[in-house]
């Protein structure tokens, strides 16, 4: 079993490596994918003039820059991201009433009892110490704070990010398939872990709303398959494999997305919780 300062610095070295160059390769379907529960997470964060705000995994800036404009001239918004790609990204943006800092939120030292409201759009599910890091995100916060965020729910929930890798991995070599508790996409899947994770940090009020959505992958099936790999685990396993074997991936994943294919794109189930907590 690997350790959390293992598990950390794996994190770190990926998205400061092909996870940030592929992000960044991939940002405007990206965008498009998650666009609309972004928007659901920010309107229930429902941030106010003049707050202070933190942006957890804020990624290339853009929930940052709409929480900046929500707070105001009078309010602050602090991104954070353990990606300086991606930070770089944000800072050439220019918005207005935010900073971003390069770090790890389990450790970053945010001024404490500092902020009204902690977001994350995905980007809470990577900690190696969930724990500790909520700990830290409490820290920052003024008592009563609020604290809201999107994470994936299971993998068996989201055919979305399932459905490619499932239909890729005959041909492909085996990856390490990460432990129940391990960072990952789908690790705040179980709502009785997310609870038990935030009561342990010093969280209450909480409330887990799931968030059912069809997620647009492409404009058509080729227009998936073209982008198969670009990011995710897809382009772990293509970075070790033959072109061969990589072609047969691919067909294998066309297959697999056709009966999904529609006029205005190629759709799967997503599935998430909508988390908001309070500060105590």
């Amino acid at each position: 079993m690997k350790t959390t300062a293992e598990l950390a610095a794996e994190q770190a070295a990926y998205w400061n490596g092909p996870g940030g160059e592929g992000w960044l390769a991939a940002y405007e379907r990206i965008q498009r994918a998650i666009g609309e529960i972004g928007e659901l997470a920010l309107s229930a964060a429902a941030a106010r003039p003049g707050e202070h705000v933190v942006d957890i995994g804020c990624g290339t800036g853009s929930t940052t820059a709409a929480l900046a404009r929500a707070v105001g001239p009078r309010g602050h918004v602090l991104g954070v991201d353990i990606s300086e790609p991606l930070v770089a990204a944000a800072r050439a943006q220019r918005p207005e009433n935010a900073t971003f800092a390069v770090g790890d939120a389990a450790s970053h030292p945010f001024e404490e009892h500092a902020h009204d409201l902690v977001f994350s759009r995905f980007g809470v599910m990577f900690f190696a110490d969930p724990v500790t890091a909520f700990r830290n995100i409490h820290r920052a916060l003024k008592p009563g704070g609020r604290l809201v965020f999107v994470a994936w729910r299971t993998a068996q929930e989201n055919p979305w990010g399932t459905t490619p890798v499932r239909a890729a991995q005959p041909f492909l070599p085996p990856q390490p398939r990460p432990g129940p508790d391990d960072p990952g996409q789908f690790s705040f899947g179980d709502r009785a872990r997310v609870e038990r994770i935030l009561t342990q940090a010093g969280f209450d009020a909480l409330k887990l709303e799931p968030v059912d959505r069809l997620i647009w992958m492409g404009d058509s099936v080729a227009d998936v398959v073209a982008g198969a790999g670009r990011f995710g685990p897809l382009a772990r396993a293509f970075a070790g494999a033959e072109p061969t074997a990589i072609e047969r991936a691919k067909q294998a994943i066309a297959a697999a997305l056709e009966p999904h294919a529609k006029p205005d794109g190629v759709r799967l189930p997503g599935a998430c919780w909508l988390v908001e907590a309070k500060a105590s």
